[in-house]
């Protein structure tokens, strides 16, 4: 089987946060759905953890913000593992006002937590989504995110 931690991520988004139904209070019972629906044990865990860390991240004080006109430079870890694509996906984000440099910063974050070597652009994409969908205020770049990762085209964005 080779579901991944996004593989869950996208399960829990599809049927719980962007539904009516609330997941299950229970871990267990939710661990048990997770498993019927397929998923391994390990990385249900592990997308559990990463959305219990996102909470707990956005929950903390923001730190001063990055200037908006300044240029972000990317370590060497973060240049392996997001190729030019994904950080030029970034910088559209960031230019079309759908990201700020805060959440940037929370969505790298957040995409170097993934259990993957190399993030692949759809992956980025969830998890911009999944970002900006606790954050205050962010109603309408969620909704317009939302129509990126469905629709899976650009879309004019003004």
């Amino acid at each position: 089987m080779t579901d991944t931690m996004v593989d869950v991520l996208i399960y829990l988004y599809e049927n719980y946060m962007d539904a009516e139904a609330p997941p299950p209070v229970d871990h267990e019972d939710l661990l048990d759905e997770l498993n019927m629906a397929g998923f391994p044990n390990r990385q249900v865990e592990k997308a559990i953890q990463w959305l219990d860390e996102l909470a707990l991240i956005q929950q903390e004080p923001t730190g001063r913000a990055p200037q908006l006109n300044a240029m972000r430079i990317y370590t060497d870890e973060e240049q392996q593992r997001l190729d030019l694509d994904c950080r030029g996906y970034l910088l559209f984000l960031e230019q079309n006002e759908l990201i700020g440099p805060l959440t940037r910063e929370l969505v790298i974050e957040r995409v170097l937590a993934l259990d993957a070597p190399l993030i692949s652009e759809e992956e980025l994409k969830w998890t911009v989504l999944l970002v900006l969908m606790n954050q205050p205020g962010e109603e309408l770049a969620f909704a317009r995110m939302e129509d990126l990762v469905y629709n899976d085209e650009p879309v004019y964005l003004h």
